[in-house]
């Protein structure tokens, strides 16, 4: 279990980052009145941190899943995709620079891709008998 039980935690981690980075944004947003970067704000704050810290926990209750080669899938291109994504978004808003439009475009495909691995995952390889199992001995219960 030990060699399945890194995604789950690895993404958790990462996800804690993107939150920091999230609200650091926002911070700063709100502190100068200029909500130009509101989208990439909302994309870090849901891709970054609400969807990877579920994943993660996903793969922490149901190390069937995190056990696979869907979830190393997954992992590596949401966790690729979403930086390819985020730096041209930024640049696309502050400088409305269109020419970075197809990267921003392959980073979010990267990421569909990455969370179309994940939901393929999770419907072949979830069970509920695990999931009961798996948080009852998480509860102590």
């Amino acid at each position: 279990m030990k060699s399945q039980a890194w995604v789950g935690v690895t993404l958790l981690k990462i996800a804690c980052l993107y939150l920091m980075a999230g609200l650091l944004i926002g911070l700063v947003l709100a502190v100068r009145q200029d909500f130009t970067l509101v989208s990439v704000h909302a994309h870090i704050g849901l891709l970054g941190w609400a969807s990877l810290a579920i994943a993660g926990l996903v793969y922490v209750v149901l190390p069937r899943c995190a056990g696979t080669r869907l979830a190393v899938v997954h992992f590596w291109l949401h966790n690729v995709g979403l930086p390819v994504m985020m730096v041209p978004l930024t640049v696309a808003v502050l400088r409305g620079d269109a020419g970075v439009e197809p990267t921003i475009a392959a980073g979010s495909v990267m990421v569909l891709a990455g969370l179309l691995a994940f939901t393929v995952n999770v419907m072949k390889n979830a069970r509920a008998a695990e999931v009961r199992e798996r948080v009852q001995s998480l509860v102590g219960s």
